[in-house]
């Protein structure tokens, strides 16, 4: 079984930043992509930032200067430093990995419960 954790959304006022953690657990292999996802009310859930390969980033031109995707060398972890934070940055982030259970030969969409985040203006 592999699972996706999120962990450190709430609720912070515009201008401050919080940082997303992203934790994995069980067996998997060749990663291939992990990706931050939000999704406001009402709105689709949008890719904001990803990390392919361990070392290629992009991030969505909304979120870029303010918000960087990063992993832990150590641990199975990636988070999403969030900087700058806007009343419009309000959603469920959500993480996402792409990668292999041991013995496939193809790749399965892996996600997290969510965690919230909410700016005042």
């Amino acid at each position: 079984q592999v699972h996706l954790v999120e962990s450190g959304g709430g609720l912070v006022q515009a201008g401050e930043s919080l940082r997303l953690s992203c934790a994995v657990s069980g067996t998997i292999l060749n990663i291939r992509t992990v990706g931050w996802y939000r999704q406001a009310p009402g709105k689709q859930r949008e890719l904001v930032a990803s990390m392919s390969g361990g070392v290629t980033t992009n991030h969505s031109d909304s979120v870029k200067a303010r918000f960087t995707i990063s992993k832990d060398n150590v641990e199975n972890t990636w988070y999403l430093q969030m900087n700058n934070l806007k009343p419009e940055d309000r959603a469920v982030y959500y993480c996402k990995l792409i990668a292999m259970r041991p013995g496939a030969t193809f790749f399965s969409d892996f996600w997290g419960q969510g965690t919230q985040v909410t700016v005042s203006s």
